[in-house]
């Protein structure tokens, strides 16, 4: 029965973690554990460092979310020397921000989620990647995710000096601000942008919600675990990626509680388990009951679905009308269905899109007033975002110089960490029966996490800079099968 499977392409998601499944003597699963095997350095090494600097050192945590770390780790470093920045500031961060949001929802919808569904979880491991999606969906459907990811990225550079390492974000405002030529470049690919965000809408409803197949998977109890749900609303209760308050619903859909973003602390505690680096954030109000999900349980999830579930609709019109649709769909005020996520980092990119069309074209957009210098003693300051893959906190503590004393970091797949782990062993324990667990069997385990668009690199941040991962299936404390990847 023991034999290695190596399945290939590599697991898609950035970081280092492992799975251990472990089955009883029927060959059942009895239990699973989402292991992630990273250790960040950065709370650690930022201490001592003036804190004008994080925001250029925070976006080295991750190649894939730079953006998020680098906007979180400005705003906190505004709060910390208590200045308030222009307007114009304020729209360009906006427009930069908007512009990472879709080039990240595309990234994983495209190349590392989409090949769950198409050519789908039981194809051969060597098609379940960009390749084998494009060879179903054609190369010109290829190019243009390219075209629009590169538009996205694009923007990027354009408002921050680079896209994948910016630094234009400071203290106070932006460094600059941009010139006519860069906006009207802006303006034409922002429309092409918005363009695509409704095709792929569109094709998730035509490959996805059109398949009886792919609609009972995301329906069953397979992938469904009741939790709070955590996300920024502006002040109408709306979807806001930049600013606004915090918000948590109930798993009925009920408001729990909206807090300003300086006082998380006052919310949110970290449990610790031995077997993993990464911690369990939780609801401080309600408690921590362990790896359950329920009204009563403190387990909260952030991301694309969460946000949606804790606002009360989209701030753009085309957005709003897709949010509408999605809840009709699923019957409910409230969607718990972890596959969801999928869609609903899709209705995000859309509102991300219509922002920037609609901020490329504001009269005054290219206003050189980017800048207000600090005056006050620094101090302490939180700043917070959503990131494509969820709330992100950044709160630092300085002395009167503006040296960095102290810094914590609690990034969106940490807050995730619990979600992932019951989202996996759920799958786990419906799918693998008397020991089977074929290719098909193991991807739709994986389909589990993936959703949640992990990013253990800004979870923990590997020192090693290796990204394997291995999943063990062990019965009565013996290993049955070693799966490696990476």
């Amino acid at each position: 029965m023991s034999k290695k499977i190596t399945i290939s392409p590599i697991t898609r998601l950035e970081g280092h973690g492992k799975i251990d499944i472990i089955l009883d003597d029927d060959g059942n699963v009895s239990d699973s554990y989402f292991q992630v095997v990273e250790l960040r350095g950065f709370e650690k090494f930022c201490q001592g460092r003036p804190v004008e600097e994080l925001p250029r050192i925070m976006p080295k945590i991750c190649g894939v979310c730079p953006g998020a770390h680098h906007m979180a780790s400005s705003k906190a470093c505004d709060a910390v020397y208590n200045v308030k920045i222009p307007e114009p500031a304020v729209r360009l961060r906006r427009l930069f921000y908007n512009a990472h949001m879709s080039h990240s929802h595309l990234l994983h919808f495209f190349a590392l989620a989409a090949p769950d569904f198409v050519p789908g979880f039981d194809a051969e491991p060597a098609k379940r990647n960009i390749l084998g999606l494009i060879e179903v969906l054609g190369l010109d459907t290829g190019k243009q995710v390219m075209k629009i990811r590169g538009y996205a990225q694009k923007i990027q550079s354009i408002i921050a000096g680079h896209a994948i390492h910016p630094v234009a974000s400071i203290p106070g405002g932006l460094s600059k601000s941009i010139t006519k030529d860069q906006i009207d470049e802006i303006k034409k690919m922002s429309l092409e942008m918005r363009d695509f965000a409704q095709v792929s809408i569109q094709l998730f409803k035509d490959l996805v919600l059109a398949n009886d197949k792919y609609m009972d998977m995301i329906l069953s109890d397979t992938y469904i675990h009741k939790t709070y749900y955590m996300g920024m609303v502006n002040n109408k209760g709306k979807v806001d990626f930049y600013d606004g308050d915090i918000r948590v619903v109930n798993p009925e859909g009920k408001e729990f509680v909206k807090f300003k973003v300086e006082n998380y602390l006052d919310h949110i505690a970290e449990r610790v388990e031995p077997w993993t680096y990464l911690k369990f954030p939780y609801l401080k109000n309600v408690g921590w009951q362990g790896r359950v999900d329920g009204m009563d349980s403190g387990i909260y999830r952030v991301n694309s679905l969460a946000r949606l579930n804790a606002s009360d609709g989209m701030t753009t019109p085309l957005a709003n009308e897709a949010y509408e649709e999605f809840y009709s769909v699923f019957k409910t005020n409230i969607v718990h269905n972890t596959l969801a996520f999928h869609w609903a980092r899709l209705i995000e990119n859309l509102q991300a899109c219509e922002d920037i069309v609609d901020l490329s074209h504001h009269k005054d957009i290219g206003d050189p007033d980017v800048m207000t210098i600090p005056t006050d003693t620094p101090c302490e300051g939180v700043g917070v975002v959503e990131a494509p893959r969820g709330t992100l906190y950044h709160h630092y503590k300085t002395d009167s110089n503006g040296i960095v004393k102290d810094v914590n970091l609690i990034v969106a797949t940490a807050q995730n960490n619990a979600g992932m782990d019951m989202s996996v062993r759920r799958a786990a324990k419906n799918l693998i029966k008397n020991g089977a667990s074929d290719n098909a069997i193991l991807d739709q385990i994986e389909m589990a996490f993936r959703a949640y668009d992990p990013c253990l690199a800004c979870a923990t941040h590997a020192m090693p800079g290796k990204m394997p991962m291995e999943i063990r299936i062990l019965q009565n404390k013996q290993i049955l099968r070693i799966i490696k990847r990476g």
